[in-house]
């Protein structure tokens, strides 16, 4: 006995197989869970704080893979980003288009995500802040810099307070180094009309520990500020470990 479709006759029994095939997809998905284990519906009834990682990840991924759920498809992402968000928010979306099954939506869509949320913890905590003390300065700048695969070199301009009047990105370069122009800096300085400044780059290695040529650019920085009587109150190193303080260590001059 046979089944009709157009153009073409094909066997029942091949029909059937591909019903239960599409039978078996529909109960192993996420659309089968019971609601308090789908990520939308827990999202909606906890609170996005009861969520894991995967689960967020998954929200945004929203179609698995043939043969596993958008979770599952999450997980490997994180997988392979060390299973942390940190790693996650420093890939670009081609990078990302290299794991399978993730595509240009879904790549664009976890980037985007990635700056929003980089983007909303500096506005809320640490806008325009009084910078105290080493720390302070720190946690301001590696939500700034540290995120980032390649070395980039901030300014954090302050008033007679000690109050941010403004942060600038001096210059970005290559993995392991970044030129900078003291000039650069001090132009923006005089313009901002800062009274201190404290200068701070990023290693991407994860060390924090400063080479010869970080220590020779301090101490001409230094030199150039008291020319123009504006402190350097510190540079500061940032990584995902921590940060490394100059004027801690006692190494400006």
């Amino acid at each position: 006995m046979e089944e009709k479709t157009i153009g073409e006759k094909v066997p029942l029994k091949k029909i059937r197989k591909k019903r239960k095939k599409k039978a078996a997809k529909k109960k192993t998905g996420i659309s089968a869970w019971p609601r308090g284990d789908k990520p939308r519906e827990k999202l909606l009834d906890k609170g996005p704080r009861a969520l894991s990682d995967s689960e967020l990840l998954a929200i945004l991924i929203r179609i698995g893979k043939p043969g596993g759920s958008a979770i599952e498809l999450a997980k490997t992402v994180l997988k392979k980003n060390q299973d942390s968000l940190q790693e996650l928010g420093k890939r670009t979306a081609r990078e990302l288009m290299k794991i399978e099954k993730i595509g240009l939506a879904k790549a664009v869509s976890i980037v985007a995500a990635m700056e929003i949320g980089r983007r909303r913890q500096i506005g809320l905590a640490l806008e325009r802040p009084i910078i105290k003390d080493s720390p302070t300065a720190a946690a301001y700048l590696r939500q700034e810099l540290v995120n980032y695969p390649y070395e980039v070199f901030g300014v954090l301009y302050l008033t007679q307070s000690g109050r941010l009047k403004h942060f600038e990105r001096i210059s970005q370069g290559g993995i392991t180094a970044t030129t900078v122009d003291p000039r650069l800096i001090f132009k923006k300085a005089l313009a901002e009309d800062a009274v201190s400044i404290i200068v701070s780059h990023n290693h991407p290695s994860g060390s924090l520990r400063p080479s010869k040529a970080d220590e020779a650019l301090t101490a001409k920085i230094s030199e150039g500020a008291k020319y123009l009587d504006i402190k350097l109150l510190d540079h500061i190193i940032v990584g995902d470990q921590g940060y490394f303080s100059f004027a801690n260590e006692g190494l400006l001059s």
